[in-house]
């Protein structure tokens, strides 16, 4: 990936990588992966929040690029 930023939008970067790195920490939880509960926790405010930063992002791009 060399640098595509005239063809992507950091909004665009964002959304996909925010969704990303979500997943990759659902999925982390949901094959079982996570040692014990001290992770679950972790894992689960992590996602969490990346949930939180994609929403307000979301919120944003919507109030900005109404027409």
């Amino acid at each position: 990936m060399l640098n595509d930023i005239k063809e992507q939008s950091l909004s665009e970067w964002l959304k996909v990588r925010l969704r990303t790195v979500m997943n990759e920490h659902a999925d982390h939880l949901a094959t079982g992966s996570v040692k014990d509960f001290s992770e679950y926790k972790r894992v689960c405010g992590v996602i969490e929040g990346l949930a939180l930063a994609e929403r307000e992002m979301l919120d944003w791009i919507d109030q900005h690029t109404r027409e």
